[in-house]
C-alpha cells in the first residue's frame, strides 16, 4: 500500500511540474495564487528574473525563494543606453544613508522591460530592493507586494561555520536562475555532501528536488563535495544541456542537466582550471554573429570569455593536481579589458549591463554591446 500511495504522489509531482511547464509556455499568469502582504524577506542574497516581470529572490538567511511581482510588464525589444557615475554614492543617497552603510549585493535585469535592478543590505541587516529610472534609483516596496514563496529543504544549518569560523549560512542560496518553467538553485545543504543543486517547479507547489555534487578541483588537488558552486548557467552543447558551475579558486565544471536528479549524487567534469587565488562573480552568455560565448567576471581577475564551441570540442577532464600556483588549464579563455567587474546581466540580446569599481574608485554602471565583448 505503501508503494502504490508512492507511485501516485511521484506521478500527481510529475503532472504537477509538467503542467506548470505547459501553462508558461500558452502565456498563462502565472501570478496566479499569489498573495498580497509582506513576505518578511530577511536578505536578498540572489536576483533573477523569469517570465512575467517576476522576480525571484534569493533569501540565505530564511533558506526561501521568493518570486515577486514586480508588475514591471512594458515590453522594450531594446535598451537605452546606460552609463552612470557615482552609482553607490546614489544608492546611498535615495536610502538617506552613506555608501559605508550599504552593501550592493546582486543586479538583475528584468527581461521584458529592461529595467535593471538592485538588490542592497544596509548596516541594520534590512534588505532593500530598488530599480533604475534614468539615473535615478526608486525603491520597489518588499512589504507590501504581490508574492509567492518557497522554503528550501534541509538547507545548510543557521550556526554553521567553516575550519576558519566563516558563516556559511550566506551560502544557503549561492545562485539562482529560471530556466524551462523551474527555479536553479545552487548552494549549501546540511548534509554530509553539501554542496547541492536544486530544481523547484515554478508556480512553486510542494515539489523540489536536489542533487548533491563533486568536483575535482585541480588547484587544491582533491575531490571536493562541499564547496558551494558561486556562480552558474545552462548551456546547450552539441544539442545537450549542461550545468556549467564555476567554483572558487577556479575551477570549471560541466554537470549533464539530464544527470541532476533528486537524491543523486552527481560528478562534475572539471573542464578548465582558471587559476587559484580567484573567485567567480557572474556569468553572462550572449550570441554574436551566430556563435555562443559566456563571459565571467572575477575577484582578482579580469573579466574572461570563452567559446561555447571550445568547450563542446573539450572532452577530456582535468584529474590531475595543478601544482603551480595560479596557473590556468584546460579549456582557453581570452582576458577582456575590463577589471574589477562586481555584477553583470543581459541588458537585451546585443548588450551587456555591468557594474564595476574604476580605478580611481567610482563605482559606475555601464552597459557595452556584445560586439566589444
Amino acid at each position: 500500500m505503501k508503494k502504490l500511495l508512492l507511485g501516485i504522489i511521484v506521478v500527481t509531482t510529475a503532472l504537477v511540474t509538467i503542467s506548470a511547464t505547459k501553462d508558461n509556455e500558452k502565456g498563462m499568469d502565472l501570478t496566479e495564487g499569489f498573495i498580497f502582504g509582506n513576505p518578511e524577506i530577511g536578505s536578498i542574497n540572489q536576483l533573477n528574473f523569469g517570465p512575467q516581470g517576476i522576480l525571484f529572490v534569493g533569501d540565505s538567511k530564511n533558506a526561501t525563494i521568493f518570486a515577486l511581482d514586480t508588475k514591471d510588464t512594458n515590453a522594450k525589444d531594446t535598451a537605452d543606453e546606460i552609463n552612470i557615475q557615482e552609482v553607490d554614492t546614489k544608492i546611498a543617497a535615495a536610502l538617506g544613508t552613506t555608501t559605508d552603510k550599504i552593501k550592493i549585493t546582486d543586479m538583475a535585469v528584468n527581461p521584458v522591460s529592461k529595467a535593471v535592478y538592485f538588490s542592497v543590505s544596509t548596516v541594520n541587516g534590512i534588505p532593500v530592493l530598488l530599480k533604475l529610472d534614468g539615473e535615478n534609483f526608486e525603491s520597489v516596496s518588499l512589504k507590501e507586494i504581490s508574492y509567492s514563496k518557497i522554503g528550501l529543504s534541509d538547507p545548510i544549518a543557521v550556526d554553521a561555520k567553516d575550519r576558519r569560523e566563516r558563516p556559511l549560512r550566506v551560502w544557503a542560496i549561492s545562485d539562482l536562475k529560471y530556466h524551462d518553467g523551474k527555479i536553479l538553485v545552487s548552494g549549501l545543504s546540511n548534509k554530509e555532501f553539501g554542496s547541492t543543486f536544486r530544481s523547484i517547479p515554478f508556480p512553486f507547489n510542494d515539489a523540489q528536488e536536489y542533487a548533491s555534487l563533486e568536483i575535482f578541483h585541480a588547484a587544491h588537488g582533491q575531490y571536493e563535495t562541499n564547496s558551494p558552486i558561486k556562480t552558474f548557467d545552462v548551456v546547450e552543447l552539441e544539442g545537450k544541456e549542461y550545468l556549467m558551475a564555476s567554483y572558487t579558486c577556479t575551477p570549471l565544471v560541466l554537470f549533464p542537466m539530464d544527470e541532476l536528479k533528486d537524491g543523486i549524487h552527481s560528478k562534475g567534469r572539471t573542464v578548465a582550471e582558471l587559476g587559484s587565488g580567484n573567485s567567480p562573480l557572474d556569468m553572462v552568455s550572449y550570441e554574436r554573429e551566430g556563435k555562443r560565448y559566456f563571459v565571467m567576471s572575477n575577484t582578482n581577475r579580469p573579466i574572461m570569455k570563452i567559446d561555447y564551441a571550445d568547450l563542446a570540442a573539450s572532452k577530456e577532464s582535468l584529474t590531475e593536481p595543478i601544482k603551480e600556483w595560479a596557473v590556468a588549464a584546460g579549456v582557453d579563455y581570452v582576458s577582456l579589458p575590463m577589471v574589477n567587474v562586481l555584477q553583470m546581466d543581459n541588458l537585451d540580446a546585443n548588450t551587456i549591463v555591468y557594474m564595476q569599481r574604476a580605478a580611481d574608485g567610482d563605482l559606475v554602471l555601464r552597459s557595452r554591446t556584445t560586439k566589444r565583448m
